[in-house]
């Protein structure tokens, strides 16, 4: 067989008389690029497959929400960034399943990919408590699309208010829910606070953008329960700063196209952003393995499913505990450091050292925003509040951007949003005719 023709054979490549194993990794984001990039020098073939064709920096989502940022600028395509990877391979497919036993996964389009080696990094989605009937008016953060889409019922609010003269249809347009008191809804409440307060503020001639009604609503008794709680209260007053009404302890019972129920009491609201709990990915039920009550599968300690030692699973659709017996946090550096793992251990496989590897996870520090020089950052052994740990945040969230045209358009959009209060992605797309 000429050397250069590549074959099937069984769940191996055959290249002349080498046979190297497969590495099947499902999903592109942290946890799946970064275990790529760890056997980029292994003996193996590596598939990556995911049902999109780029690497999504979903922490900066919110930005593109609030017409901080365009799609393009937090996304870069999955086979720009491994096309140096002569190992890898890229495959745009949707899964639908995974048989273990027979070490094959399933293809929306009847297709199966076979591995040696699994990696499962396929992430989460949003999770409505039973109420999934909510997710339409209700719309979560979790890709481009939700991010253009609450872009543009935000500033179709502004416009329609601008339009009409029936004062309560007003009174509901300017009213913008972001429910869960989370960093996501932290961030994203003041950032439709600045959009209101400085964007838009001197560019209506009908309405005043700044006397909208933002409202964060969170059913537990304190926003970011993952942060110290002083970090928190400063949060709190840094939103109410901005003009955010912060509700604490009551829980949202009813949702629908006109507003919310909560606590006994309806809230019209024309614009309702959910941000307040995730599900892992059907992963569990794929593998038939042991998950926790957010859908998690609970790996074993070298981040493989039990019974199932060349599966991995790593990211937001595993349940890692650390050194103190806590979940590790669903956040980029935990599912970097969880991908880069997998990764080695297979390296290490493959060159014949099959030592335990248990995974370790590093916690460098958590960050949220809240404004325009506001944020807070939590270090463990140091925190910070205020302007300092604001332009912590920007130059933490520039470092995990993939691409470095991205970190250099990001970095400019922000320093020219900081100095002018302006924001230069508000267009309105989709659903044109609306109004």
């Amino acid at each position: 067989m000429d050397s250069g023709v590549l074959k099937r054979k069984g769940s191996m490549a055959v290249n002349g008389d080498k046979v190297r194993p497969r590495v099947l990794i499902l999903g592109a984001g942290f946890g799946g690029l970064s275990a790529a990039k760890a056997l980029r020098n292994a003996p193996c073939d590596v598939v990556v497959i995911d049902r999109r064709n780029y690497h999504l920096f979903q922490p900066l989502l919110y930005q593109v929400a609030t017409a901080a940022l365009s799609p393009a600028e937090i996304a870069s395509p999955i086979r720009s960034i491994l096309s140096r990877q002569k190992n890898a391979r890229v495959l745009m497919a949707r899964v639908t399943g995974i048989d273990a036993a027979a070490k094959r996964v399933l293809l929306q389009d009847g297709r199966t990919e076979a591995f040696d080696y699994l990696i499962v990094a396929t992430g989460a989605r949003h999770a409505y408590f039973g109420h999934d009937d909510w997710e339409g008016c209700a719309p979560g953060l979790k890709k481009i699309e939700d991010a253009t889409d609450i872009r543009r019922r935000i500033l179709l609010a502004f416009e329609r208010a601008e339009a009409i003269d029936d004062p309560e249809a007003r009174k509901a347009l300017l009213t913008f829910v972001v429910i869960g008191g989370g960093a996501t809804g932290v961030e994203m409440a003041g950032a439709i606070g600045e959009v209101a307060h400085w964007a838009l503020a001197d560019e209506f001639r009908v309405i005043d953008p700044t006397q909208a009604r933002i409202v964060l609503i969170e059913a537990g008794p304190r926003l970011l329960p993952a942060f110290p709680e002083d970090l928190a209260e400063h949060a709190r007053k840094a939103l109410v700063k901005l003009g955010v009404e912060v509700q604490l302890g009551r829980a949202v019972e009813q949702c629908d196209e006109g507003g919310i129920v909560y606590g006994g009491e309806r809230l019209p609201a024309r614009t309702i952003v959910w941000a307040a709990g995730v599900q892992a990915s059907p992963a569990a039920k794929w593998l038939g393995a042991e998950k926790d009550r957010a859908g998690r599968v609970i790996v074993a300690k070298d981040l493989t499913v039990p019974g199932h030692p060349d599966i991995f699973v790593v990211g937001d659709t595993a349940l890692v505990l650390d050194p103190k017996g806590q979940p590790v946090p669903g956040i980029a550096p935990a599912a970097k450091q969880m991908g880069a793992h997998a990764g080695r251990v297979i390296a290490a496989r493959l060159a014949g050292r099959t030592e335990e590897r248990p995974f370790r996870y590093r916690h460098a520090g958590s960050l949220a925003t809240i404004g325009r020089s506001a944020a807070i950052a939590d270090f463990g052994w140091l925190k910070v509040k205020g302007w300092l740990a604001w332009w912590l945040w920007g130059i933490a969230h520039i470092y995990f951007l993939i691409d470095f045209r991205s970190r250099f358009i990001v970095a400019l959009q922000w320093l020219w949003s900081y100095f002018t209060f302006r924001r230069g992605a508000r267009l309105i797309t989709g659903g044109e005719g609306e109004m």
